[in-house]
């Protein structure tokens, strides 16, 4: 029975501690669920986590239970086949997908997940990002995957619905220590229906196109403006780098009485900022990596190390998978 202690952390520990005892077969017990937190133990994003991979691998759960700070995972072989799982709340569908996306690289058949609940919320990746950032950048090491999305989900309500979708896949390491010249930019941007006489979305993506100053003449390779009936109103907006050998993506979500060229703003500057540092891959995907890192090996530049990639690397040692963190003068080298 391997343990795992998730005082110092959040939702990534459970999720990366379910997915690895997933792989390996090994039995585990994480106490002290997000420890850290205001309110520590599962929350309903969570709980739907470990309803869609304890179904997939037929496991034994001890304490899966809102508020539960203690939970006993027992695995099985994941299973291909299509499940669904509702967060029933406008939790994050895209960390759901988190938890399941490494079984890619054990099933013998097609596996297909449906999650409803909220696609574009916040501390978590919106779809935008997880559909053209993570996915990508995963395919092309190896591992098949694909997000249909059916419907955005928005805060409070939720009522988002998409389907991940797995194939047998062996995964490749990750190298991803240089970015190159920068080669293009891409904006996609969602509004709901209710804000589509306001042209929410087309002002979001315009203002969220970067100013690069000397770089001025990067072209806008793709702009996608979109809009979507939704049981909550919400924009999200998200602009993808396009590197030589890599790509970066940040977003942000519209608020009420925020103007939505204040939403795109944000999204732009996030940018900027990221382009000055020296960095392959963004904050987000730094964390994201650690765990396929342990799976495969490679070495990743990252712009720093957070707390969750400090964490993430804390889960690998407890199932005995080393990822290391070497600093520079120019951020720091995830290698596994």
């Amino acid at each position: 029975m391997r343990e795992v202690d998730g005082q110092d952390g959040g939702g990534q520990i459970l999720r990366s501690a379910l997915t690895l005892s997933a792989l390996t077969g090994d039995p585990v017990t994480i106490e002290n669920i997000r420890g850290s937190r205001p309110t520590p133990g599962l929350k309903p994003q969570h709980l739907a986590g470990v309803e869609a991979i304890a179904s997939v691998c037929d496991a034994t759960v001890e304490g899966a239970g809102e508020g539960s700070e203690k939970l006993v995972f027992e695995p099985k072989r994941p299973r291909p086949g299509h499940y669904e799982v509702s967060v029933g709340t406008a939790g994050s569908i895209t960390l759901v997908f988190e938890t399941l996306l490494p079984l890619a690289t054990a099933i013998d058949g097609h596996l297909s997940v449906t999650v409803s609940g909220g696609t574009d919320v916040k501390w978590s990746p919106s779809m935008a990002y997880y559909q053209h950032v993570k996915l990508p950048t995963m395919r092309r090491f190896g591992l098949l995957a694909a997000v249909e999305e059916a419907r955005p989900g928005f805060y409070p309500r939720g009522g988002g619905e998409a389907t991940l979708h797995l194939a047998p896949s062996s995964l490749d390491p990750i190298h991803l220590r240089e970015r190159g010249d920068l080669q293009g930019v891409r904006v996609y941007s969602t509004e709901s229906a209710d804000l589509s006489n306001a042209d929410v979305a087309a002002r979001q993506a315009t203002a969220a196109v970067p100013d690069f100053g000397e770089e001025s003449d990067v072209p806008l390779r793709e702009r996608v403006v979109r809009t979507a009936d939704s049981p909550s109103t919400g924009t999200a907006v998200c602009v993808r780098l396009d590197y030589e050998q890599t790509m970066v993506g940040f977003d942000a979500l519209g608020e009420p009485g925020k103007p939505a060229e204040e939403v795109g703003k944000a999204a732009a500057e996030a940018v900027t900022d990221f382009h000055a540092s020296s960095a392959a891959v963004d904050e987000f995907l730094a964390d994201q990596l650690v765990l396929p890192l342990a799976l495969a090996g490679g070495e990743v530049r990252i712009p720093a190390v957070t707390e969750h990639v400090e964490t993430n690397c804390g889960v690998m040692a407890a199932f005995d998978r080393e990822v290391s963190v070497e600093l520079d003068d120019d951020g720091a080298i995830l290698s596994g």
